[in-house]
């Protein structure tokens, strides 16, 4: 027999649902940041400067040697190859606001009533809080500027010239295309362009198709030795979805899973995966933003010794807490940050693309 309408009511006044984690908040598309994370560990800092940040580069040689026998008349070269290139560094902000109202209702009073820089929380408060609001605005505030500098670090810049132009705006799927980069013309420079396999480069996006066919393993076994043909690159490789399934194709077309083939581990179970990719020692690390940004057929192999993100000495996300407005109880949060992101050299890093 079903709750009467009195006997559901009766439950309700005299009952509380049970909170599951009290006072967390478990968020569902917290993703990996594979680029961000990379390029956070190198960072370096230059101590200001007008606009840019300035290279100098050279790709071409002019001292040759010259045969001579007794008297003959030897020239002398005058070598006057360098060239400078740049890049803009800009400056990034990330800020949230609340008010003491809000803060109030959650329990949290506020001490500093200039910045709200202080505050503390009631007794009793959990008792009625089900998640710590001013914990839950912050994290965002840090999730949400972590999630937009991978965005942007991947980005070329066009959609907003005020943030950072990042790798897709010196790693090119055209390396030949007109108009410069980093200041450079690579029409004239031939040695200043990235390698590409792509459908808008010379060499096409690559085959994979056919996973017995190994096109895809092939041709980055070619490509390999061009990549590390100059400079001792240092490689770090971020792929899409559909690069690695296409990877994984042709590994299980021409591999076995064991010296045996299918064999039952201790357990009794057969593991039927691929162990995790890798090529020439270099992990295969995906990227989930590629994916997002529809680039699931793509991976760059990138040379972090010359991609070098910049910060500006002191201005590495510099936290702020500004004073309220003096006819209202709104207070701030934010972080700064004034750095912008170099390439030194194009040919040891390369972007390929499965059709």
């Amino acid at each position: 027999m079903p709750f009467t309408a009195q006997e559901v009511a009766n439950i309700t006044a005299a009952a509380l649902d049970f909170h599951m984690d009290q006072g967390k908040v478990d968020s569902q598309t917290i993703q990996d940041k594979p680029l961000l994370a990379a390029f956070r560990e190198k960072e370096k800092s230059f101590p200001s400067g007008k606009d840019s940040i300035t290279i100098r580069v050279k790709g071409e040689y002019t001292t040759t040697n010259q045969g001579f026998e007794h008297d003959d008349t030897v020239d002398y070269a005058n070598p006057a190859n360098i060239k400078t290139g740049n890049y803009p560094w800009k400056l990034l902000h990330a800020g949230i606001s609340f008010t003491m109202h809000e803060l109030a209702k959650d329990g949290i009073s506020v001490v500093d009533s200039e910045t709200g820089s202080q505050t503390t929380e009631h007794t009793g408060r959990e008792k009625t809080a089900l998640a710590n609001l001013l914990e839950d605005k912050l994290e965002d505030m840090q999730e949400g500027s972590d999630r937009d500098a991978e965005l942007m670090y991947w980005r070329d810049g066009t959609s907003d010239p005020k943030k950072i132009p990042g790798v897709r705006s010196f790693i090119l799927d055209n390396p030949a295309a007109t108009g410069l980069v980093g200041g450079l013309d690579p029409i004239v420079n031939t040695w200043w362009r990235n390698r590409a396999y792509t459908a808008s480069s010379t060499n096409g996006a690559i085959n994979a198709g056919t996973p017995a066919n190994q096109v895809l393993v092939q041709t980055l076994q070619k490509e390999m030795r061009q990549l590390r043909r100059y400079g001792s690159p240092q490689h770090k490789v971020f792929a899409g979805s559909d690069f690695m399934d296409a990877f994984e194709q042709e590994l299980r077309a021409k591999g076995n899973y064991t010296l045996d083939g299918w064999s039952k581990g201790g357990n009794g179970v057969i593991d039927a995966s691929v162990a995790d990719l890798a090529f020439k020692g270099l992990r295969i690390q995906y990227c989930p933003t590629l994916d997002d940004e529809g680039l699931a057929k793509y991976s760059y192999w990138l040379d972090m010794k010359s991609i070098i993100p910049m910060y500006m000495e002191g201005e590495n996300w510099k936290k702020h807490a500004p004073a309220r407005p003096y006819d209202k109880y709104v207070f701030y949060r934010a972080k700064t940050y004034i750095g912008g992101l170099v390439c030194k050299r194009r040919n040891t890093s390369g972007v390929y693309a499965i059709a």
